[in-house]
């Protein structure tokens, strides 16, 4: 009975205790505001194609006449730097080097008949010439008889006036022949001037044929082959093959200045101002990126066949050159709007 008494006794003070006993404080942490992402710039991203600035095609030479096929004897090395005036090419020129054999014989044998022609109208003429004179002599000779008069008789003089209307008439009829025989002449030496110039020409197109198989760099920069179709194969030009005139074989770029032309959706369009700066890397060599500023774009977009999608041509120039830069490589193209349309 007292240990129950002791137990109920030592709850009421255990209780009292509790209820005595201060609430504590409580303290709130300071609450931190949270920290807002940043801002990412905004970029576009579009595919382009590389091109030169300064860029030409070397081309088959155009020769006058029918020729269907030329072969090539000699060409430079593929990403040869060249200069402006350095042999390029070259195609077998035997051909055009005998016609122009053949048109420089029969250029000199025109010019000989024409000379012969000139010396032949100058005698004929000189020949005319003493024959009238000696047709004015005897009729100067008949009209002196005629002014004898009365000291001739009837017949003499009737004769003297015969002679006299003769030699007028032969005169008369010798000035209208050599005027025609001059014409005649005349005609005939321009005819053969007329032969001698057009074989003339035909020598100098020959020689010229023979001069353009040597292909020469009309700029300066390096050379890149083109692939062309050779036994089911794509291959580059070498010695020994036949081309079509007009067929290109090679390229000549700058490398020096380079750009790349890609297409831009419509709705980015508006980004695309002067100062606008990009970034290209390349699809062959992915550690190179080169910065590039926007250049030009054009005033008209355009969608394919059957596609809502409008998109319109942009060229951006690289502010640097690589070694590695060659024409038509792919390219991404990420471009950097201004500030202004981060946002």
């Amino acid at each position: 009975m007292k240990l129950r008494v002791c137990h109920l006794a030592a709850a009421v003070l255990f209780g009292l205790c509790s209820c005595s006993r201060p609430a504590p404080t409580v303290t709130h942490a300071a609450e931190t505001p949270k920290a807002e992402p940043p801002k990412l710039a905004r970029e576009i991203r579009v595919t382009g194609t590389v091109e030169a600035v300064h860029s030409t095609k070397v081309v088959v030479p155009q020769l006058f006449g029918q020729y269907n096929r030329m072969t090539l004897t000699k060409i430079i090395a593929n990403g040869s730097q060249v200069k402006e005036g350095d042999l390029i090419a070259t195609f077998d020129a035997t051909q055009q080097i005998d016609n122009a054999r053949d048109a420089q014989a029969k250029y000199e044998d025109l010019g000989h008949q024409v000379d012969q022609k000139k010396a032949q109208n100058h005698a004929d003429s000189e020949k005319r010439i003493a024959d009238l004179r000696q047709a004015e002599a005897d009729l100067a000779k008949a009209e002196i008889e005629i002014q004898k008069g009365v000291a001739l008789s009837e017949i003499d003089r009737q004769k003297a006036a015969e002679r006299a209307s003769i030699a007028k008439v032969h005169v008369e009829s010798l000035k209208k022949s050599i005027a025609a025989h001059d014409r005649s002449d005349a005609a005939g030496l321009r005819i053969l001037e007329l032969q001698r110039d057009r074989q003339k020409i035909m020598l100098e197109r020959t020689k010229g044929n023979v001069e353009k198989l040597q292909v020469h760099s009309t700029i300066s920069g390096m050379i890149a082959l083109q692939n062309l179709y050779r036994q089911n194969s794509m291959a580059k030009p070498q010695e020994g093959d036949q081309f079509y005139r007009g067929q290109p074989i090679a390229s000549i770029f700058d490398p020096t200045e380079m750009l790349v032309r890609c297409q831009v959706g419509e709705p980015d369009g508006a980004s695309l101002v002067a100062g606008t700066t990009a970034t290209v890397y390349f699809d062959a060599y992915p550690d190179v990126a080169l910065p590039a500023t926007f250049e030009f774009a054009s005033p008209v977009a355009s969608s394919a066949f059957g596609s809502p999608i409008k998109t319109f041509t942009a060229v951006f120039k690289l502010a640097k050159t690589d070694k590695h830069l060659m024409p038509d490589l792919s390219a991404a193209v990420v471009i950097h709007p201004a500030s202004g349309e981060s946002k």
